[in-house]
């Protein structure tokens, strides 16, 4: 499954996720230990729109001011929806936090991070998430692949963690970006 097709999957699920966010919840911890509810959007609506423009190829954009995270949500992810859909969004060069990367690669880690915090969205709200199977697998193997040791700051990802016995592979893969789950 290409980047775009898991994107695609993933970005409407996650938006759902969004929609079934209670206000009261906003300030919930979430297995992301740097985060609660509210700041795993802040840090989602941020991403998407500073890489958004990157992906059309321009440079990456300006962190936008956020002023209400499950207004601004959907529309950072529609957008980041229509980037990757632009004409060489898999091939451009993009600047990142871990150098410059190819489009594709990006996406992937894109892809990654969002199923990753839609896991911290979903519990944190407690409500259901479900991402395929595939679509589990195949952020599960780009990310053991990209997630390096050096990237184990505890600030970009903590160690990993022992998933439970028997634990579903998205909680293993969860496990593995370093939350501690149940």
């Amino acid at each position: 499954m290409d980047p775009v097709t898991q994107l695609d999957e993933l970005l409407p699920m996650l938006k759902q996720l969004v929609a079934g966010v209670d206000p009261a919840q906003l300030d919930a911890p979430t297995p992301c230990d740097n985060f609660a509810l509210r700041g795993v959007l802040e840090h989602m609506i941020t991403g998407a729109t500073v890489f958004s423009p990157a992906f059309r190829g321009g440079a990456p954009g300006a962190p936008p001011a956020i002023t209400d995270v499950l207004a601004q949500f959907p529309v950072a992810m529609d957008d980041l929806q229509d980037a990757i859909h632009s004409p060489g969004a898999l091939e451009t060069i993009i600047a990142t936090p871990m150098g410059e990367v190819p489009g594709e690669v990006f996406m992937r880690f894109t892809v990654m991070d969002g199923l990753v915090h839609g896991y911290d969205i979903s519990t944190a709200s407690d409500q259901s998430y479900n991402p395929s199977p595939e679509l589990v697998a195949e952020a599960d193997g780009f990310t053991r692949q990209a997630i390096t040791d050096d990237m184990r700051d505890g600030d970009t990802f903590a160690a990993a963690t022992e998933p439970p016995a028997g634990a579903s592979p998205l909680v293993s893969l969860v496990a593995f970006t370093g939350r501690k789950v149940a």
